[in-house]
């Protein structure tokens, strides 16, 4: 089979010849740069710095010499800025807090602040309070405020928001840029590729992530007006979407919200059923009505009284299947839905095992979940999220090595 082949039987339930493989096919199944950075000199490959692929979560590209050693079947077909706005372009040399030698986007700068932390300004400009902070010894930024509640807080006008929305539209560029990489990588490789449309399609938020969880409590019929116009909008993407692209991507990423935490989901089912899923649906069913493509969805946390609208509203592959949180376990979800949704992680546990188990606990873990989530097709392996600066290069190897059948 090729690599394509192996993710689509995947995808179909049926049994591939072997498990396919994720690694960096999207901003939600990488690796942190310093973790990549020590895999590449366990495995004697060359010893370039690696690059930044995405400054916010401070991931590092996954090379196609690591693809391969790695059998990797997935390939990112992505938005030239892919996060804060900085296009991967210019590569300048950097050094992390840690002391890793990597290289960054040419307009990445920051500010050193008096404790060491960095701090970034959106677009440099240091005449407005800067956006985002890593904290001195820290591993990734986090934006500022994100989370921070404004009692006095009111959400924006939705007509003015209507006015605005022509500027969520993909442009002409950024189309023109995703074809012209997506028609190299399909002449080039046998890969399944992974369109990254998370800016242009799913759900849109407005406030701090505290304020909009009180607006969706106190004005639930604001929140699905404002659902509605970001469902519009995007479906005004898939359209210019799939002119510009067609066959030459497989799958489409719709959103990264997260719906649950450890121990539940953010909301009621009802809640999501009347205000989220709505949305959702009318993406999910354009994209099968017009496309091939397969739709796959991020989430983390517990979701598992979700999952059945999910997968009835036509969902394909869910990331990370977060097997930790409540409901979770790989049996449960297998006998639930293994028959209708492909598992697009869950391989090994990021938050235990794979960082801090041994080689032989992550093989053991590794084994046992391909063994339950990919019986008969149905699971694409990566571990459940990103990995982690802190993982030892050694148990990336294990659990890769133990997904390939090694």
């Amino acid at each position: 089979m090729t690599s394509r082949d192996r993710v689509l039987a995947a995808l179909d339930h049926r049994q591939p010849d072997r498990v396919p493989i994720d690694l960096g096919g999207t901003f939600v199944t990488g690796i942190a740069a310093v973790a990549l950075d020590r895999l590449r000199r366990r495995l004697g490959l060359d010893d370039h710095p690696v690059k930044i692929y995405d400054v916010y979560q401070m991931l590092g590209e996954v090379e196609l010499d690591l693809v391969e050693r790695c059998g990797v079947d997935c390939l990112p077909v992505e938005p030239l800025a892919l996060s804060m706005g900085l296009r991967r372009e210019r590569w300048q040399p950097w050094r992390l807090m840690d002391g890793t030698e990597v290289l960054m986007p040419g307009d990445f700068d920051v500010e050193v602040g008096a404790g060491g932390d960095w701090l970034w300004y959106a677009g440099n400009d240091r005449s407005r309070p800067p956006c985002c902070r890593m904290p001195a010894g820290g591993w990734y930024f986090d934006t500022i405020g994100y989370g921070d509640f404004h009692p006095d807080w009111e959400p924006p006008d939705l007509a003015r928001l209507e006015e605005d929305s022509a500027g969520w539209l993909v442009t002409d560029a950024e189309l023109a840029y995703l074809a012209g990489h997506a028609r190299l990588l399909r002449r080039e490789t046998d890969k399944c590729l992974v369109l990254g449309a998370w800016p242009w399609l799913g759900l849109r938020y407005v406030g701090t992530l505290t304020d909009f969880w009180c607006l969706l409590a106190r004005d639930p019929g604001y929140v699905k007006e404002l659902f509605a116009l970001s469902t519009r909008v995007a479906v005004r993407n898939l359209e210019r979407l799939w002119s510009a692209l067609d066959t030459h991507v497989d799958v489409v990423t719709i959103s990264g919200l997260d719906f649950g935490t450890q121990r539940a989901e953010w909301f009621r089912p009802e809640v999501f059923r009347e205000v989220y899923l709505p949305g959702l649906r009318e993406q999910f069913e354009w994209i099968h009505q017009h496309t091939p493509w397969r739709v796959f969805e991020h989430s983390c946390g517990s979701i598992a009284n979700l999952l059945g609208d999910l997968v009835d509203a036509g969902l394909d592959a869910l990331n990370p299947v977060q097997t930790s949180a409540a409901g979770m376990a790989p049996g449960r979800l297998k006998a639930l839905y293994g028959d209708r949704l492909t598992f697009w992680g869950g391989g090994v546990e990021t938050q235990t095992t794979l960082e801090f188990g041994t080689p032989a606990e992550v093989r053991a873990e590794v084994s046992e979940r391909v063994r339950v989530l990919g019986a008969g097709g149905g699971l694409v392996f990566c571990p459940i999220h990103n990995i982690q600066p802190n993982t030892p290069p050694e148990n990336v190897i294990a659990a890769y090595e133990a997904a390939l059948g090694g």
